[in-house]
């Protein structure tokens, strides 16, 4: 633990990235987001997980 008063030396780094629009490699951001399987779809999922085990 430093002692009291002292300051830390940071730096701040950019990590960002610049993508071309033309780049398409991965989903849609303007698509909707598919909805949540219903109650009986994910227990059936489950159950079917259970069972690979």
């Amino acid at each position: 633990m430093p002692a009291p008063g002292v300051t830390w030396q940071t730096e701040l780094v950019r990590v960002e990235q610049l993508v071309d629009e033309d780049d398409t490699s991965g989903p849609d951001m303007n698509q909707p987001v598919p909805p949540r399987p219903n109650r009986a779809t994910r227990r059936a999922l489950k159950r079917a997980a259970r069972r690979r085990k």
